[in-house]
């Protein structure tokens, strides 16, 4: 399976607590919910055709807790509801126990190469930022789904925080929403490579 990522992500990169206030307010972080005066239907509609790509799902263990605390109780006819309840879950946490919603199992990160060679489509990670970044160092992501908002909030979790996720990216598509949004598609494209403004000769 092809291993993709999706997170929303503000102009200067913060990716904490986008849903809702009490989300998630470590580092006494109080700017959770900043992404729904943008979720128009532009949004809506891109976001459940890459729900509907799935047959699986790599979640961190704070965002299953989340999604966990949530998507059991939305209607079967929602498109990411469904696939979120019935599709299978691995979760990367050194928790004790099997998680509790339905088709859901507890793996380590020494897993997830076993889990990309399985067939299917995609093995997709939402949000999950510690472990996006891991996995994004070790190279295991093979499409990144940014989805970048127009606000800017000065502090908060960021994605691209840690020294070791070097990489050069490869734009593959670009998709705006009315709201302002724009969605950014990637693909890995090797490592950063460098050159110089300065005049010669």
């Amino acid at each position: 399976m092809k291993l993709t990522l999706t997170t929303f992500l503000t102009l200067d990169g913060v990716m904490q607590a986008p849903g809702a206030p009490d989300e998630d307010r470590t580092g006494g972080f109080a700017h959770g919910g900043w992404l729904m005066p943008y979720a128009d239907d532009d949004m809506g509609a891109l976001v459940v055709d890459w729900f509907a790509k799935a047959d699986a799902f790599l979640l961190g263990r704070r965002t299953y807790d989340i999604f966990a605390a949530h998507w059991p109780y939305v209607g079967g006819e929602d498109p990411i509801a469904a696939a979120l309840n019935t599709l299978p879950k691995h979760v990367v946490s050194s928790a004790p126990g099997a998680p509790a919603w339905h088709n859901a199992e507890r793996v380590t990160l020494d897993d997830v190469a076993s889990l990309k060679a399985r067939p299917g489509r995609e093995l997709q990670v939402h949000g999950s930022g510690q472990l996006a970044r891991t996995l994004m160092a070790r190279g295991l992501i093979d499409e990144y789904r940014l989805l970048v908002f127009p606000v800017v909030l000065g502090t908060g979790r960021r994605f691209f925080e840690e020294p070791d996720q070097l990489a050069a990216l490869r734009l593959t598509g670009t998709k705006t929403a009315r709201s302002g949004m724009v969605a950014h598609t990637y693909e890995p494209d090797g490592a950063p490579r460098y050159g110089s403004a300065a005049l010669t000769g």
